[in-house]
């Protein structure tokens, strides 16, 4: 861990000022001493030279990076604690551009590096516990203005054009005090809320919506009261859906104002990494931020998966 809270970018770079310190602290957050094989937990391991490991029972070589973000990385692992830092503790984020100015590595390689932190932000939100007490939901849309495309785009017509460049809708939910899980999902449709809002808000809870027509049989099985925007009512007592109004507004303002861009296929990435920092914001300092993704690296993706489909 660190000697002294580290609040700058200059204090981590002195926390870290080698590789090997580097390695050193991701084998006190990953093992804390007792070294175990990602090939077979139940294996012993043998302690071996250059920092590796040997599993007795696959007879492979490991080491702390093995399983991991930093896994096969020819980047030095003090530029990824620095990316890592940045991430974690702008408000808005940090983009790929600004990122390789920063570490003197190209968009490119800048990129590949957020994508696979921004990959391990939805690792941080224990999904068995269940929103409880006052939820609020609302939906909403990301994606450019069908005004600002160009002319023979707006003049296609075909269904293929249309589900290419419609927006994309994100369902959120937030618990009044607490936390908040957002998802990309396929439309606003009944079939496409329901199934998550139930998955992810305990039966017991009070639940606040807008009038939307999707939400209109949850009231079977929670205790359900709306806000009627469509006429202007926005707040009516404690029913509303201000508090996941205002994270949408901080997810907008990130995508549009620093990324500008975001495909349907890595969407959720990003939303990940706005749930995170909403999640984090009372009551993590930055330090506390930046272990607590290096506890979440164990979600290796590879640039053939992120480049795919």
């Amino acid at each position: 861990m660190f000697n002294k809270e580290v609040t700058s970018i200059i204090d981590l770079i002195k926390a870290f000022p080698t590789e090997q310190s580097c390695i050193d602290h991701l084998e006190i957050l990953r093992w804390n001493g007792n070294v175990v094989s990602p090939f077979d937990p139940t294996s012993k391991v043998y302690n071996c030279k250059g920092n590796k490991y040997k599993c007795k029972e696959t007879g492979k070589y490991f080491n702390v990076k093995t399983n991991t973000i930093f896994d096969n990385t020819k980047m030095e692992l003090q530029k990824w604690f620095m990316a890592i830092w940045l991430v974690t503790s702008h408000k808005k984020g940090i983009s790929s551009l600004q990122l390789g100015r920063d570490l003197g590595i190209t968009q490119k390689s800048a990129w590949f590096m957020l994508q696979r932190i921004r990959n391990c932000f939805g690792l941080n939100d224990d999904s068995q516990d269940k929103l409880k007490g006052e939820v609020e939901i609302d939906e909403t849309y990301v994606g450019g203005k069908s005004k600002n495309r160009p002319a023979k785009i707006r003049r296609d017509k075909s269904e293929e054009t249309k589900g290419k460049y419609k927006k994309s809708a994100v369902l959120g939910m937030v618990e009044r005090g607490g936390s908040v899980r957002a998802m990309h999902v396929e439309s606003a449709s009944e079939l496409s809320l329901v199934p998550p809002i139930v998955n992810n808000i305990s039966f017991d809870a009070t639940i606040y919506t807008d009038e939307l027509s999707s939400y209109s049989k949850l009231k079977r099985v929670y205790d359900h009261k709306t806000v009627k925007h469509g006429q202007g009512e926005y707040v009516r007592g404690r029913v509303s859906t201000n508090s996941i109004e205002s994270f949408w507004a901080l997810l907008k303002r990130g995508i549009y104002g620093i990324y500008h861009f975001t495909s349907k296929k890595h969407l959720q990435l990003y939303v990940d990494e706005f749930v995170f920092r909403y999640n984090t914001r009372k009551h993590t300092t930055e330090s506390e931020r930046f272990n607590l993704l290096l506890n979440n690296i164990e979600n290796r993706i590879t640039y053939k998966q992120l480049i795919n489909g």
